[in-house]
C-alpha cells in the first residue's frame, strides 16, 4: 500500500490527465515499442509545433483519469507501452501527426482513439488522419455553399450586360436614323 503523500501525488496526476482527456476534443492512444530516442525528439517537436500534446503514460493512471471522463472504452487498449497525443480544438491533428510517423520503418502502432468523447478503432484513427484540417474543411464547406450564389450572380450579371448592349444598339440605330 503506497504512503499517502505518494497516493496524493498520483491522484493530483490522475486529476490533471483527467483534465487533459475532458479540455481535448480529440486523443489518440500510441504503442511506442521500439521507437528510437531520435526519431521520438523528432516527432516530439513536430507534434508540439502541431499543438498536439503528447505523453507517455502509465497504463494505471490512463485507466483512472479515462473512467473520471466518460472514455472506459479505451480500457480494453491499456496494455503495454502507451502515449497519449492530444489536441484541444482540432480533431485531426493527433491522428495526422502520429501517422506521419508511422510506417514499415517505424514501429509505432496506433490503439484507438477518441474524438468528442467518442472512442474510435485504429481503422476509424487512420481514416480520420487522411482527413484535411478543419481549417481546410470548413474552407470547402463555405465554397460549396457560396458556389450556387456566385453562378447565379454570374447570370444575372450577363443578363444586365446584354440588356445595357441591346439598349445601346438600339440607341445607335436611332441616332443613326
Amino acid at each position: 500500500m503506497p504512503s499517502k503523500k505518494i497516493l496524493s501525488e498520483k491522484q493530483e496526476l490522475v486529476k490533471a490527465l483527467a483534465e487533459k482527456l475532458g479540455g481535448s476534443i480529440s486523443g489518440v492512444l500510441v504503442d511506442y515499442k521500439g521507437t528510437d530516442v531520435t526519431m521520438d525528439t523528432e516527432m516530439r517537436r513536430k507534434m508540439r509545433e502541431a499543438g498536439v500534446e503528447y505523453t507517455v503514460i502509465k497504463n494505471t493512471m490512463l485507466r483512472f483519469a479515462t473512467a473520471e471522463v466518460n472514455l472506459e472504452g479505451l480500457h480494453p487498449f491499456l496494455e503495454g507501452p502507451t502515449a497519449v497525443a492530444l489536441h484541444v480544438d482540432d480533431p485531426v491533428a493527433p491522428a495526422k501527426n502520429v501517422f506521419a510517423y508511422i510506417g514499415k520503418d517505424k514501429p509505432m502502432q496506433v490503439k484507438a482513439g477518441f474524438v468528442e468523447g467518442r472512442v474510435i478503432s485504429a481503422a476509424e484513427v487512420e481514416a480520420l488522419s487522411k482527413l484535411p484540417a478543419k481549417d481546410v474543411l470548413v474552407a470547402q464547406v463555405l465554397g460549396t455553399m457560396i458556389a450556387p450564389v456566385t453562378g447565379l450572380a454570374t447570370v444575372l450579371n450577363a443578363n444586365i450586360r446584354g440588356l445595357a448592349v441591346a439598349l445601346q444598339a438600339i440607341a445607335d440605330k436611332q441616332s443613326a436614323a
